[in-house]
């Protein structure tokens, strides 16, 4: 591969980064707006709590950190994948038993303006699933997550530190508030690197696009265990519509497909799926073009992936119909069930 290949590939790869982040956020979103404040953040929780057994102690170990001290890996850990995942964050050492992480603005996650549509119990709820959690993982229940900041709350960031209490701590004092406390200032000479040798550009840059996929990966299963089948359908099906409506004008070039008739949402949809590994093959049809695509990769392996998560992504797909051209029209079928996928375009 060429270099302007592997360029064009990182490009590609970076599209579907966005593509995917943006569907995740605005998943939350729907959520408030048409299940409240309540459900939302009990999504949210059981998403980062379900992330953080899947991978939080496999990471050290992939990041070389395992052996730090509990507090100061979790800070690490932290710093490190968010790193990978292109966030901004920032880690401060203070001691073996405290260690910060700050995350300025702007929020990855509530990228632009959903920002404002995220309520502070939404937020509070990810660190009740995952860094309240990082202790337990640990089999060192004396860590606890002291936040000090919260970016939806209106402060200049999400910032916290992991604290080593020495005594083993309640469920409730696992997160606790401090707003009268402020995170020292980043010297990004003393943070943490990964090892170039290890994570060299290709891997970090799939690394990125992976990254934002879990949070899919991870999203629709939960949706369906917490508000059931039906309901999830329409919630998945509705925010991959509307992120893909919005997303078309940023995705085409990404992925060098602009073309505005079916031929050309055709190839974009090929390039799409192509972009997050899924095989496809793409034929013309006396009315049109079709698409066979072997599964939905991005949930193999996910035990109790149940067949309505696909409506994410046909929403998706419909949405970028839909603001590609008019009078394009998508279709979606499962002959063979989850492990085929035929799409038609017109």
């Amino acid at each position: 591969m060429s270099d302007a290949e592997r360029e064009a590939q990182w490009r590609r790869w970076r599209s579907v980064a966005d593509l995917y982040h943006a569907c995740f956020t605005g998943l939350v979103l729907t959520l408030v707006s048409r299940r409240g404040t309540a459900d939302a953040a009990e999504f949210v929780f059981r998403v980062f709590r379900r992330q953080q057994q899947e991978r939080f102690v496999a990471g050290l170990a992939k990041l070389g950190i395992a052996h730090l001290p509990p507090a100061v890996a979790a800070a690490q850990y932290h710093y490190l994948s968010n790193w990978i995942g292109g966030v901004h964050v920032e880690y401060m050492h203070e001691s073996d038993r405290k260690a910060w992480i700050r995350y300025p603005p702007p929020r990855w996650i509530w990228r632009g303006t959903a920002i404002c549509g995220v309520p502070g119990e939404v937020s509070k709820a990810m660190l009740r699933g995952w860094h309240g959690n990082n202790g337990i993982a640990l089999g060192h229940p004396s860590l606890g997550f002291v936040c000090t900041k919260q970016s939806v709350d209106g402060q200049d960031g999400l910032e916290g530190y992991y604290y080593d209490y020495d005594h083993p701590l309640e469920p409730d004092q696992r997160v606790v508030f401090a707003r009268h406390l402020e995170a020292p200032l980043f010297d990004a000479a003393q943070a943490p690197a990964l090892p170039v040798e290890s994570w060299p550009r290709p891997r970090l840059e799939k690394a990125y696009r992976n990254y934002a996929m879990e949070y899919v990966r991870t999203a629709a299963p939960v949706a369906v265990q917490l508000f059931g089948p039906v309901d999830a359908s329409y919630l998945l099906h509705l925010t991959g519509k509307l992120i893909g409506m919005q997303s078309y004008d940023d995705l085409a070039p990404g992925l060098g497909e602009t073309g505005r008739d079916a031929a050309g949402f055709a190839r974009l949809l090929q390039a799409l799926l192509a972009a997050q590994d899924d095989a496809v093959d793409l034929q013309g049809t006396g009315g049109g073009f079709e698409l066979r695509q072997d599964g939905w990769k991005l949930m193999d392996g996910v035990a109790d992936a149940h067949p309505v998560c696909v409506r994410m992504l046909e929403g998706l797909v419909e949405g970028l119909a839909a603001a590609c051209g008019r009078r394009i029209t998508v279709g979606l079928a499962q002959p063979e069930g989850p492990s085929s996928l035929v799409w038609s375009v017109r």
